[in-house]
């Protein structure tokens, strides 16, 4: 794994071992980044479950101002504070080892973000506590994006009702990615 383009562009990622995390391959993230690249530059990134961290890294290479990152396993928080360094992206970053819903009430009142992005484990409706969470949220605005990594058979009908509009689905073999906005 390898940040695709950028300041850090080429450089190897590490990740954990085991199936703690599942990586997002260099080809769906070169494919995402070709649909955001436009309005990275300048923007403030919010990585969910984090995992290895490649997503806001990503992000941070292609002129993101500012990325938080939040995962709560420690032995990957240790492998997303190495690769910050490694790619000296550390400085626009911060780290929360934390649960996401936990992290994203400290950021309340202080952040707002152009892109969450989310990759949750599958299968354990954390994507719905997440937008259950920014429905009211101070995080986000009507021009911020919220990208979902998800099991290609997900069913994301309930964000309609919570007052989310579903732009775009960009599905791969096996998983897709969710374009959301707020309404």
């Amino acid at each position: 794994m390898r940040v695709i383009a950028g300041k850090a562009r080429r450089l190897n990622l590490k990740t954990i071992e085991g199936n703690d995390t599942r990586p997002t391959t260099d080809r769906i993230k070169e494919t995402l980044f070709n649909i955001l690249s436009q309005n990275i530059p300048g923007c403030h990134f919010l990585d969910l479950f984090s995992g290895s961290g490649a997503i806001a890294i990503e992000a941070l290479s292609r002129g993101a101002e500012h990325a938080v990152l939040v995962e709560k396993n420690p032995k990957a928080c240790a492998c997303i504070r190495e690769n910050l360094n490694f790619t000296k992206l550390a400085s626009d970053a911060v780290l929360l080892n934390m649960d996401v819903l936990q992290a994203m009430r400290s950021l309340e009142g202080k952040e707002r973000f152009d892109f969450i992005f989310m990759d949750p484990p599958y299968n354990m409706d954390l994507e719905r506590q997440v937008l259950e969470y920014l429905m009211h949220s101070s995080l986000i605005d009507k021009q911020s994006t919220i990208i979902i990594e998800a099991d290609i058979d997900s069913d994301f009908a309930y964000a309609e009702e919570m007052g989310f509009c579903i732009e775009r689905i960009k599905e791969y073999k096996t998983n897709k990615h969710l374009f959301i906005y707020r309404k």
